[in-house]
């Protein structure tokens, strides 16, 4: 799963790791992003010491991260894809997780008070779906505002195109931090611990930030981009 941040992507990786034929990584590229990139996020020394800095090594022996059993799920955030090789990513399904940016920016713009286009992993996931369809995929999208409408039908769509059997599971985990959560847990996770399940969506306030306003015309051509993809909660999949 390649996500941007403030995605609901954490609640994502926790719904799959209800099944139990899945374990779980949280994003496995973030120190070699940190490293690479030199962004000043919240926590930084913590992830350089706690995580491989080599992405390509990460990428080439993520399988092992599977603890055995047959399927691992990766949350990945697109703009840590800096510098990888894309070929890396030919044996694997991928989707793609999003969110209007009219509810993402406010959201992100709490943890990066003066955020960037980049830091929205929006380029990102639209050069990473040219990529795996130039590699003859099809991959697709899950939107935020979609999926908090109706859990159960986005994530029994999104199975059906992974070739997994929706589980009921999936839609409900204990509150609280889980022993995957990457080391920057503290200063992003706050929410998804105190859930229990997906949170029923919510409209954003009538008033947006007028500073994000410059980024949020920035960020809409490639958001459209992607809900062109997005499975839908009614309707034909």
């Amino acid at each position: 799963m390649w996500s941007g941040p403030r995605n609901v992507s954490t609640a994502v990786m926790y719904s799959f790791a209800q099944r139990p034929d899945t374990a779980v990584i949280d994003e496995p590229l973030y120190g070699h992003y940190l490293r690479l990139t030199g962004a000043p996020h919240p926590g930084r020394d913590e992830v350089l010491a706690a995580m491989e800095l080599d992405g390509h090594r990460v990428m080439a022996e993520l399988r092992r991260y599977a603890a055995g059993k047959p399927i691992l799920f990766a949350k990945q955030m697109a703009h840590h894809l800096t510098g990888i090789d894309y070929e890396l990513l030919r044996d694997a399904e991928h989707f793609l997780l999003i969110r209007d940016p009219i509810e993402m920016l406010p959201s992100l713009s709490k943890v990066l008070p003066t955020p960037r286009l980049e830091d929205t992993g929006l380029v990102g996931q639209v050069e990473l779906l040219e990529t795996l369809q130039a590699f003859g995929q099809d991959p697709f999208c899950i939107d935020a505002r979609e999926l908090l409408n109706d859990p159960a039908t986005i994530l029994t769509r999104a199975c059906a195109r992974l070739d997994l059997e929706f589980l009921p599971c999936m839609l409900e985990w204990p509150p609280g931090p889980r022993p995957e959560d990457g080391v920057w847990a503290p200063h992003w996770y706050a929410n998804v611990h105190r859930s229990r399940g997906f949170a029923p969506w919510r409209a954003p306030p009538d008033t947006f930030p007028s500073a994000l306003r410059p980024l949020l015309d920035q960020c809409r051509p490639y958001y459209q981009q992607l809900f062109a993809r997005a499975l839908r909660a009614g309707g034909t999949p």
